[in-house]
């Protein structure tokens, strides 16, 4: 499945600003940053189920926010993208 996560953590604090950092590098092992705070992954149950859960122990539920939307698939058929396209095919293996 495919899903796009989006957070807004609270960074008013050092802790906060070190929350801010782990949600990031946590989603970055499941997925590819799109835009500042948005991720796009493409997981399978089980992945879906650890990355809930690993975000889950991360964030402040009372200062942050977290969202994880499925998207409908073929994400090209219902993708507008408009500006600069930072987005690299996830389906492709990414290459640093």
């Amino acid at each position: 499945m495919e899903v796009l996560v989006v957070y807004d953590v609270n960074t008013e604090t050092r802790e906060g600003r070190r929350r801010l950092r782990r949600v990031a590098k946590r989603c970055e092992a499941f997925g590819q940053r799109v835009q500042y705070s948005v991720f796009e992954c493409i997981l399978d149950d089980k992945g879906y189920e650890r990355l809930q859960h690993a975000l889950k122990e991360i964030i402040d539920q009372d200062l942050d926010s977290l969202r994880i939307y499925r998207l409908r698939e073929p994400r090209e058929r219902y993708l507008k993208i408009i500006g600069r396209d930072v987005a690299h095919d996830i389906h492709q293996p990414l290459i640093l």
